[in-house]
């Protein structure tokens, strides 16, 4: 099986599946300072390994525009199949690999569960762009591998303790945080242990 083809049944497993707790979370804080501020915006959202869509739907589904990227261009299709034509103004898409992809300035960066497959020296040179690419007040929304993922000794990902991570967060307020271990399975069946570091945190300086 090529590498194309195991994403594509990844895409086919997941395109019908919810968005992740993070997006969720930094939609909801967003709208919350909308309310606060008595002000209507559309946001703008960059969606780094957009695979099927499941995370940058929600974000149109709540009013935003939209950046995809993927370096798969079947991730592309599924997430533009997927999508309902009166969202379709709101999304611009992007093949392209994650890790030596601009970052345009945003309001929110989501990375789901794409951001661990890059080497060492490509995630942290694409994490120092995600968050450059926010000003006071954006956000990241990311899923990352901590360093006790069944990935860890694999030299072609990152899996960072939860220490590293947070100390890279210097400038940012952390405003939702989950470190989190379990045994279980891929979206494809296969078995693995996942640790996970799920966060949304604000830029504040």
């Amino acid at each position: 099986m090529t590498d194309s083809d195991y994403w594509a049944r990844y895409y086919a497993v997941t395109v019908d599946r919810p968005p992740w707790d993070t997006v969720k979370f930094a939609i909801g804080l967003f709208a919350a300072d909308d309310a606060d501020a008595d002000r209507a915006l559309q946001h703008f959202a960059v969606d780094l390994g957009c695979g099927a869509g499941r995370d940058a739907r929600q974000l149109l589904r709540a009013g935003w525009r939209v950046l995809a990227v993927d370096r798969e261009r079947g991730a592309i299709e599924a997430l533009e199949a997927a999508t309902p034509p009166e969202w379709r103004p709101a999304l611009e898409t992007c093949v392209a690999d994650i890790g030596t992809v601009i970052v345009p300035g945003c309001d929110l960066v989501n990375a789901s569960l794409s951001l661990p497959f890059l080497a060492a020296g490509r995630f942290w040179q694409t994490w120092k762009r995600v968050l450059a690419a926010l000003p006071i007040g954006g956000r990241v929304a990311a899923m990352l591998f901590g360093d006790r993922d069944g990935s860890a000794s694999d030299v072609s990902m990152t899996c960072p303790s939860p220490h590293v991570i947070r100390a890279s967060l210097a400038s940012f307020e952390i405003e939702h945080w989950v470190d989190r271990e379990e045994g279980t399975q891929t979206a494809l069946g296969e078995p693995h242990h996942f640790h996970m570091v799920e966060l949304v945190a604000r830029r504040v300086r």
